[in-house]
């Protein structure tokens, strides 16, 4: 538990400290984590990162997290889905130089994670830099944080409805419940401080947003974890597990919510 609590305020304030300056180290910190974070699905599935495939991975993975103007500058006309066209027809002459050892299924899940971790860590880049991205981005992780300890809190003290046991047994209804209540509370007490410059309606909209899509993020990721049979996603972080483990509710959350045109 000490281990844990050490490590965790140490990340913590590195990745804030880094968050605030932004810039150049921000930009190069989070292209980092999802480095870190493609290697991570790649070992559950058991391809090394230098292998072909995990090189195409990673290239994938490097096209879609880098900032815009830098695709234009290094990358010229080669960006949009043209990157994600040559890794899934490179991905496919793979399997047919290994006579499918190399399978269309484990094709799939080359170009899916890099997809994920790629445009996942992108939109965090992308909240950062926005006009009044600071306090946009940490209003985001706030609630996120607070769903996560409002579930957490109250699935411990009054859960008793499994909410998917199959997946991750632990996890209750009256959990879910309370998390997305939470990040509602979170979200109403950063509009009343002026934290954020949006109005109360996109505020509870957002919130309720970040309560769910948070947690399924969370559940997706412990549906592959369980289907590959791993704890964490790795052990970068001792005591919290990966990259992955720790992010995995802002890749579902920051992307939606550029989707849905709400940042």
């Amino acid at each position: 538990m000490k281990e844990r609590i050490i490590t965790g305020v140490i990340a913590a304030l590195l990745f804030i400290g880094v968050t605030v300056y932004g810039h150049l180290p921000f930009t190069l910190v989070i292209i980092a984590l999802a480095v870190i974070g493609i290697h991570e699905l790649l070992k559950m599935k058991h391809i090394p990162l230098l292998s072909a495939e995990g090189i195409i991975a990673l290239l994938l993975t490097l096209a879609t997290v880098i900032p815009q103007d830098w695709k234009e500058q290094y990358l010229g006309s080669f960006t949009g889905s043209q990157p994600i066209v040559l890794a899934m027809l490179l991905i496919l002459v793979i399997t047919v130089i290994t006579k499918n050892r190399f399978t269309f299924d484990d094709a799939g899940f080359v170009i899916l994670s890099s997809l994920y971790v790629g445009y996942g860590f992108h939109y965090i880049y992308e909240t950062r830099v926005l006009e009044h991205g600071l306090p946009i981005l940490f209003f985001v992780l706030f609630m996120i944080w607070g769903a996560d300890s409002g579930a957490y809190f109250t699935g411990k003290s009054i859960g008793k409805t499994k909410l998917w046991p199959v997946i991750s047994p632990n996890k209750t209804i009256e959990g879910a419940i309370g998390g997305i209540v939470t990040s509602i509370v979170v979200g109403v007490i950063c509009y009343f401080t002026d934290f954020v410059p949006f109005t109360l309606n996109q505020v509870l909209f957002m919130a309720l947003i970040v309560g769910i899509f948070g947690q399924i993020g969370d559940l997706a990721q412990s549906a592959f974890k369980r289907h590959y049979g791993v704890k964490d996603s790795g052990n970068l972080l001792p005591g919290h597990g990966g990259i992955l483990d720790r992010t995995d509710s802002w890749l579902f959350v920051l992307p939606l919510l550029h989707i849905l045109s709400l940042l």
